[in-house]
């Protein structure tokens, strides 16, 4: 592809840390992770920038407030750039929306790929990280984000469907795409041993059928406050700044920021899109062994 294979060579010295946020199963938190990560690194003075990659049910717009006139749906169709329809959240945070309750997002033709790999080789707003916030489950989409980033955090919580889907996912990004290095986010615990224990729970299934690295990056405590920050559409580190789930989510930010950016090419926002949109197959009956 010339288009593509000519995309790292328009900003060499751009380097971006590309993040993604994913889980498996819906209702873990993985937005709520996603959104006070990028706001406390925004309030570091970090240029961060949010992806909402649940293509065809976002939200990320919604859980802030924020009102929003056109997305990746008008970038698509040639309506706009992607520096247009990127919104400002909280601290200078920069949201790229994806559009809800259509089908055609979800199932991109070759011509909207090469749209979108277009958009993102003329973005001109300067960008340190960028954190893809993904859909729940294990499409093609999803793992084709997930692979494409630099590191990938899994968001869990104590119930066996979290663990079960979490597995199934690096499953599949392990055997199929030869990932296998995953950051885990142990959510909603009551306790740092319950989060420990998580994990632990998580390690045993993939130290005996995976060759896989997993790190334990975060337990983030079970807060009510939370909730009320999600009705008042705030991140809880706004709200209720020293709350023990905000403080947790900016010790989490914290170490995000800490991983090192590559120097070659996967740290090229070209590159990123660039590997996302190259189809592989992905063979779903691998999780029923």
């Amino acid at each position: 592809m010339d288009q593509a294979s000519g995309l790292r060579r328009m900003r060499q010295n751009n380097r971006v840390k590309v993040v993604a946020v994913t889980g498996g199963k819906g209702g873990v938190g993985k937005s709520n992770v996603t959104l006070n990560v990028a706001v406390a690194m925004a309030a570091q003075g970090k240029r961060v920038l949010v992806l909402d990659a649940d293509l065809g049910l976002a939200n990320i717009d919604v859980m802030l407030g924020l009102r929003v006139r056109r997305n990746l749906s008008h970038v698509l169709s040639g309506e706009c750039t992607l520096d247009e329809v990127i919104v400002e959240g909280p601290h200078g945070l920069m949201i790229i929306p994806a559009t809800s309750g259509t089908q055609s997002m979800v199932e991109l033709s070759a011509a909207e790929h090469a749209g979108l790999i277009r958009a993102f080789s003329e973005l001109k707003t300067p960008v340190d990280v960028l954190l893809v916030d993904t859909a729940a489950g294990i499409s093609d989409m999803v793992l084709s984000f997930a692979r494409a980033a630099q590191d990938i955090m899994v968001v869990v919580c104590d119930e066996p469907t979290s663990i079960t889907d979490a597995y199934a996912l690096m499953k599949l990004l392990t055997r199929e795409y030869g990932v296998f290095r995953f950051k885990v986010v142990a959510n909603m615990v009551r306790s740092l041993r319950e989060g420990q224990e998580l994990f632990s729970k998580l390690t045993r299934v993939t130290d005996r059928f995976l060759d896989a690295s997993l790190e334990l990056v975060a337990c983030i405590p079970y807060d009510n406050n939370v909730r009320q920050a999600v009705r008042k559409q705030k991140v809880i580190v706004d709200a209720f700044p020293k709350s023990p789930a905000a403080l947790a989510f900016r010790a989490l930010a914290n170490k995000v920021a800490s991983w090192p950016t590559p120097n070659q090419p996967g740290g090229h926002l070209e590159f990123f899109i660039e590997t996302l949109l190259q189809k592989q197959p992905v063979m779903q009956e691998e999780i029923r062994e």
